[in-house]
């Protein structure tokens, strides 16, 4: 393990981090896997997807 995540779950034992920052998180990694599994139910729309073009284009 790297002595950086050493010292910065040392760090975090000593400071634990608020009620208010946890939960901010776990709303954010709640959204992040919805929107993932709607992407997976329904698919990317074609409208968002970027098609190369210009003269970097090759055959």
């Amino acid at each position: 393990m790297n002595p950086r995540w050493l010292l910065l779950m040392s760090r975090l034992a000593r400071n634990p981090p608020s009620a208010a920052r946890v939960k901010l998180v776990l709303v954010v990694i709640i959204l992040i896997a919805l929107i993932y599994l709607i992407e997976q139910l329904f698919g990317w729309p074609d409208f968002l997807t970027v098609t190369p073009q210009g003269r970097f284009l090759r055959p």
